[in-house]
């Protein structure tokens, strides 16, 4: 009997994170090796019939030229290309910050489509940081007072590299749930940074993030980048899948293809990304 076909397919990347520097050994990352791996990516994905590809941040490690080397080899992809922004997208000159999610051609820093009864929601974790609003921006401000409430209580993720979104960006992302709860439609929210299980490199806001998002039942997953080694986990029937950085290992590739079934979310790993079935809540 053969197999039914999936709603729809995607791809994902995360962490390319190119620049032209010498690798960190210590840390695994080969940032001039990330073109040729988008490359050979690009390849697997236009052989497939996708709805698009989107790359889940830090495109760059640092340098707003580096977008002159990176983003044509975007142009080899067959299917629409999608970005959201990573704290290293910030890694730029002052003058370049207002510039970044332009650069990348994006309708705007955090926003999202409908596809096959399903709503993509991709957010701006780097909104409230000490790192991406321009100098003199109130957000840097509200940024350095959440680090250092997170540093007092201890918090694991009290880290200058990691972010939140706004309060406005907060309500934005609940209306834009309801709304597709009562068009019928299912959710993937999709950001930088993980949420859940718990790890240093999650946003500072995690705890109101996971508590809208497992108590929104259309809802079905959120996807990250950021920590590089990947994570999983699931609350209540949501599932939180942190895939692997693009950068990372000298020769190692990682990426993945998203097929959506109606019961179902199945992710098909390549190279050091893992394959994950995912039960859909009812």
């Amino acid at each position: 009997m053969t197999q039914p076909l999936p709603l729809f397919r995607f791809g994902i990347v995360a962490d390319p994170q190119y620049a032209a520097r010498e690798p960190h050994a210590g840390m695994d990352r080969y940032y001039e090796n990330s073109p040729a791996k988008l490359k050979a990516a690009i390849e697997v994905f236009n052989a497939e019939d996708l709805s698009f590809v989107i790359t889940l941040g830090d495109i760059i490690d640092r340098d707003f030229k580096s977008f002159d080397t990176i983003l044509p080899v975007y142009d080899a992809l067959k299917h629409d290309n999608l970005f959201l922004l990573g704290n290293h997208d910030f890694a730029v000159a002052p003058e370049h910050l207002e510039d970044v999610s332009s650069r990348l051609g994006m309708p705007a820093p955090y926003y999202s489509l409908a596809n096959h009864g399903w709503r993509f929601i991709m957010l701006d974790g780097n909104e409230v940081s000490t790192f991406a609003p321009p100098e003199g921006h109130p957000y840097r401000e509200i940024a350095a007072e959440k680090l250092a409430e997170l540093r007092a209580a201890g918090a694991i993720n009290a880290e200058p590299w990691n972010a939140m979104i706004s309060d406005r960006q907060f309500d934005w992302l609940k209306a834009e749930i309801e709304d597709a709860a009562e068009r019928g439609e299912r959710v993937i929210v999709m950001n930088h940074y993980p949420v859940y299980p718990p790890n240093q490199h999650d946003c500072w806001d995690r705890e109101r993030m996971i508590e809208l998002l497992t108590a929104s039942p259309n809802v079905m997953a959120y996807f990250n980048g950021h920590n590089h080694v990947g994570n999983y986990g699931a609350v209540d029937g949501c599932h939180f899948v942190n895939f692997k950085g693009m950068v990372d290992t000298e020769t190692e590739n990682t990426f993945a293809i998203v097929d959506v079934y109606a019961d179902r979310i199945e992710i098909r790993g390549f190279g050091r990304e893992e394959s994950r079935v995912l039960a859909l809540r009812t």
